[in-house]
């Protein structure tokens, strides 16, 4: 290459450098123009707050309970005979005197018929004894018969009364038997399973179940709660009225929960559990509880007057105990407190904690005590929590 060449390679080369240069100043330029600055000083976290609430506040007592029936009857022959109709279906609902069963009753009404027989054979000889007592009554006054006949009749009279006594007593236990032989359902409820059908004998003697009854409107349930309630719920039954409301809601349930009231408290403490049994009662027309089903309990017996409550998402727990973040001058006040118990996403705390204290919800997790907090504004997402920061 002639040295006028390598002077225009050379120039060349310089003026491709300094076009780079200038591009790469230029977009530089232009990246930190378009990248908002980092702010100074510690990072403001966006949190949810709530105030904190004094006033009336249901005591709340959370159990699990099972679902039994109040009353369940089994049903029993009364008389001996072969089935000769089922009138009713397995599960099926029946009312207090509805049929179930039809026996045959043939043989009864058969011994009915004769018993009525007798008895108008000896209600014929009693009228005949008792015209012989008005006679010889009205012959002795006269002196026309003597005292041991009179005294006769009496007694003729008298038994031919007991026989006619004896025989209405046959025919009204006959009546009662063929009364028997139609199976009536003892009281209102739902069907089991019914074990025997038409063609089967049964005996009163066997004491074979044909059926059972199970009671499910109104019905119980049973659950247990800790013996430090006990007082609480013997000053709530001792108040008199309907007794404390208990509201249920089966376990796999999402349906509004189902309200009864406390009936019962056992007389004893299980010593082994440290609990003590209750029944509720609750009116279930809809069927919406089921016996032997697993429930979700609720029990009030009484409401505090002067609660004092913050969100259960606002309580924290740190190696020295209980606390909530508080939101003043725009930043995080970690402040103790001690938790009395929780009730319905409630938390109630004791403590030097006052009602309108604005407590932190949403973000606590995010702050320290100290550090520079805002509310967050309304429909805006929360920041994900930051786990690792990479070096620049």
């Amino acid at each position: 290459m002639t040295r006028s060449g390598r002077v225009v390679f050379f120039l060349a080369v310089a003026a491709a450098g300094a076009g780079g240069w200038y591009w790469y100043q230029h977009r530089a330029e232009m990246t930190a123009a378009a990248t908002p600055a980092r702010p100074v000083g510690a990072p403001v976290v966006a949190v949810s707050t709530e105030p904190a609430q004094r006033g009336p506040l249901p005591i709340e007592i959370i159990a699990n309970g099972l679902v039994v029936p109040e009353a369940v009857v089994t049903v029993r022959p009364r008389v001996d005979g072969q089935i000769e109709r089922v009138l009713v279906e397995e599960g099926q609902m029946v009312q207090q005197g509805d049929p179930l069963f039809i026996l045959d009753s043939r043989l009864n009404e058969a011994i009915l018929a004769q018993q009525e027989a007798q008895l108008a054979r000896d209600r014929a000889l009693l009228a005949r004894a008792q015209a012989d007592l008005v006679r010889y009554q009205s012959l002795r006054g006269e002196g026309y018969t003597a005292a041991q006949r009179f005294e006769q009749a009496q007694a003729d009279a008298a038994s031919a009364q007991a026989v006619v006594r004896a025989d209405e007593a046959l025919t009204s236990q006959t009546r009662l038997a063929i009364e028997f032989a139609s199976i009536r359902a003892e009281m209102a409820g739902r069907l089991g399973s019914l074990p025997l059908r038409p063609g089967n004998f049964v005996r009163q003697a066997e004491n074979v179940g044909m059926a059972t009854i199970t009671r499910i409107d109104p019905i119980l349930v049973q659950f247990s709660v800790p013996e430090r309630w006990l007082g609480e719920i013997r000053a709530a039954m001792a108040a008199g009225g309907e007794g404390p409301l208990v509201s249920v809601v089966p376990g796999d349930s999402t349906a509004p929960p189902t309200e009864g009231r406390l009936i019962f408290v056992d007389s004893t403490v299980d010593t082994q559990t440290g609990t003590i049994m209750l029944k509720a009662r609750f009116a279930n027309p809809e069927r919406l509880l089921w016996p032997g089903q697993y429930v979700r309990v609720t029990l009030v017996p009484r409401i505090e007057a002067d609660a004092l409550s913050v969100p259960a998402a606002a309580l924290q727990v740190g190696q020295q105990g209980r606390f909530v973040f508080l939101m003043e001058d725009g930043k995080a006040k970690r402040q103790p407190v001690e938790l009395v118990r929780m009730n319905a996403g409630r938390a109630v705390l004791s403590g030097e904690l006052r009602a309108g204290d604005r407590v932190i919800v949403e973000g606590a997790q995010r702050v320290a005590n100290g550090m520079r907090v805002m509310e967050r504004r309304q429909g805006e997402a929360p920041a994900p929590q930051r786990v690792s920061q990479a070096t620049p």
